[in-house]
C-alpha cells in the first residue's frame, strides 16, 4: 500500500512541476487598457504572442490555402467573409477574406482597405503573413483593444496569392532568379496594368483584369502589396516621363546600383509618412540595411519607386491615378522565397507593421456629398487644391483622404450641380469630419442617381453569404456592392 501511494505523489509532483513549467514559459502579455481611439498604444512587437497553436510557420500550397480560408469563415461567421474575384490561368481561385465586424456589407462611414499578396509567385513571404495576420485579427477581436478598434471601424480585404499559379512552380530556398515570378502566360503581373506616363501594350490577364474589376467596385482608401527580394517600403510614382524602364532581372540589377531621380506624386508626404509608420514599426526595415553588398541601403526603409528603378504598368501607380487609392509596395524579405523556418521571424518582424499601417485609413478628412434634398451623390469628384489626383464619392456619398495634418481646400465637382470650394483643417489625432452640400446648377438639372443612406447599426451583420462553399460550383464571386 504504502508503494502504491508513493508512486501516486511522485505523479502528482511531476505533473505540478511540468504545470508550472509551462505556465511560466507562456505568459501571455497584458492587453493595453487604453481606449479605442486610433493613436492607442499596441504592445512591442515582442510582446505579440505567434499564433502556431492553428497555423502553422509553413507555405502552404493552394488547396492549404483554400481550406484555412474556408476553416477560418466558418469558424468566425461575425468577422469574416470570403469571396472570390475570378481565377488563375490554370482556374485557382482569387481568393479575399474580409475581416471586419460588419464583413458582409459594406457600412456606411467604415472605409474599405486591402492587402495584396505573392503578386509574383516565387516571392511567397507576405501569401503567409497575410493568413497569420488573418488568424492573429480574428482571435484577437475579443481581447486586444486596438484590434477590436480596428474591425470595427474598418473593412479589411485580404488577398493571400494574386498569382497561384507562378507560386506552384517555385522553389523554397531560392532566393534569386525568375522562376515562378510570371503567371502561367509568362506575363509579369506588376508590369501589366494601364500606366499613367507610357501607354502599356502588354496583353491583359486573368489576374490583373480581376483585380482591375474588383477595384473599380470598391472605394478602396489605403492600401500594401507584399513583395519579396529586398527590405523597404516604396511609394509611387512606379515610372516617369523620361525612364529608362528595367525590364529583365540583369537590368534590375543595373539600377539597383545606380540612384535614380524621383518621379514624385502630388502626396508625396502622405505616401512617405504611410512608408515610415510600417518601416518604424518593423524590426529591421527602418535602418536601411542593405540585402547585399551591390544593393541600396535605403534611408529610413523607404523609397520612391522610381528612384530605386522604374518600371511601367505597377498596380500602385494605377490605383493611386486611376481611384485615388494610396498603395505602397512592401518589399518584406530579403530572399524572396526563404526556407519555411525563417516564417516565425518574418512574423514577428512585420506584425506590428502590418496593423499599424492599416490604422491610417482613419488619418485626414472624411465626410459625405450630398444634394439639397440631403440624398447622397455617387462619382461626385473630389480633389485637395494643389493635389492634381483626384477621387469619388461612393454610391452612398462617402469619401475618404488619407492627409497628414495642416490647412487644405477641398474642391467639390458634380454633373448638374454647381462646384463648391470649401476650407478645413486637418488634425493629428482624429479624422476631420465634413459634409458637403451642392446645389443644382442654373443650367442643368441633377442626373446623378441617388440613394438613401441607412445609418450604421450595431445589429449582427445581415448574411449575404450563408454558407462556406466546398465546392466549385458553391463558390461565391464577389457582388457589386
Amino acid at each position: 500500500m504504502s508503494k502504491r501511494w508513493t508512486t501516486i505523489s511522485f505523479l502528482i509532483l511531476v505533473y505540478t512541476c511540468y504545470r508550472c513549467t509551462w505556465a511560466q514559459q507562456t505568459q501571455i502579455p497584458e492587453q493595453p487598457t487604453n481606449n479605442l481611439e486610433l493613436e492607442a498604444a499596441l504592445p512591442e512587437p515582442r510582446a505579440y504572442v505567434p499564433d502556431s497553436q492553428y497555423l502553422d510557420f509553413v507555405y502552404h500550397n493552394h488547396e492549404e490555402l483554400t481550406r484555412f480560408l474556408r476553416a477560418t469563415s466558418a469558424r468566425y461567421p461575425n468577422l469574416t467573409a470570403l469571396y472570390s474575384i475570378g481565377k488563375s490561368i490554370q482556374g485557382r481561385e482569387l481568393w479575399v477574406l474580409v475581416v471586419s465586424s460588419s464583413p458582409y456589407e459594406h457600412m456606411v462611414g467604415k472605409p474599405d482597405v486591402k492587402y495584396v499578396g505573392n503578386i509574383h509567385g516565387n516571392e511567397p513571404v507576405g501569401r503567409e503573413l497575410l493568413l497569420h495576420l488573418i488568424q492573429y485579427l480574428v482571435s484577437s477581436y475579443d481581447t486586444d483593444q486596438y484590434v477590436k478598434w480596428l474591425l470595427d471601424n474598418t473593412r479589411i480585404h485580404i488577398m493571400p496569392s494574386m498569382n497561384p499559379d507562378g507560386f506552384a512552380v517555385s522553389k523554397e530556398g531560392t532566393c534569386d532568379g525568375g522562376q515562378g515570378r510570371y503567371n502561367a502566360r509568362g506575363f509579369d503581373l506588376n508590369r501589366n496594368f494601364p500606366d499613367y506616363f507610357k501607354q502599356n501594350n502588354k496583353r491583359g490577364q486573368p489576374e490583373t483584369d480581376a483585380v482591375k474589376d474588383w477595384i473599380s467596385k470598391i472605394q478602396f482608401v489605403l492600401s500594401g502589396s507584399l513583395h519579396g527580394g529586398a527590405l523597404v517600403a516604396s511609394y509611387p510614382y512606379d515610372n516617369t516621363p523620361n525612364a529608362r524602364i528595367c525590364r529583365s532581372s540583369a537590368l534590375c540589377a543595373m539600377f539597383q546600383t545606380y540612384s535614380a531621380a524621383p518621379s514624385l506624386t502630388p502626396d508625396d508626404d502622405v505616401f512617405k509618412h504611410l512608408s515610415l509608420v510600417y518601416a518604424k514599426n518593423h524590426a529591421k526595415m527602418s535602418r536601411g540595411v542593405a540585402c547585399k553588398s551591390a544593393t541600396p541601403a535605403f534611408e529610413n526603409g523607404i523609397t520612391n519607386g522610381a528612384a530605386w528603378y522604374p518600371l511601367t504598368g505597377g498596380m500602385q501607380d494605377y490605383q493611386y491615378v486611376w481611384y485615388g487609392c494610396m498603395e505602397v509596395t512592401l518589399e518584406i524579405s530579403c530572399c524572396k522565397y526563404p526556407p519555411a523556418y525563417e516564417l516565425r521571424k518574418y512574423w514577428e518582424d512585420n506584425q506590428l507593421s502590418m496593423i499599424k499601417f492599416l490604422a491610417e485609413a482613419h488619418r485626414g478628412v472624411q465626410g459625405f456629398v450630398f444634394d439639397n434634398n440631403n440624398n447622397p451623390i455617387e462619382r461626385a469628384s473630389l480633389k485637395i487644391k494643389g493635389r492634381d489626383v483626384g477621387f469619388q464619392t461612393t454610391k452612398h456619398g462617402e469619401f475618404w483622404r488619407i492627409l497628414l495634418p495642416g490647412y487644405y481646400k477641398l474642391e467639390v465637382f458634380a454633373e448638374g450641380y454647381s462646384p463648391r470650394e470649401i476650407e478645413f483643417v486637418v488634425v493629428e489625432q482624429h479624422p476631420t469630419l465634413l459634409n458637403v452640400t451642392l446645389q443644382p446648377s442654373k443650367f442643368n438639372m441633377p442626373t446623378i442617381a441617388t440613394t438613401t443612406i441607412k445609418t450604421p447599426t450595431t445589429k449582427k451583420p445581415r448574411k449575404l453569404i450563408g454558407f462556406i462553399p466546398k465546392d466549385e460550383d458553391e463558390i461565391i464571386h464577389f457582388p457589386s456592392d
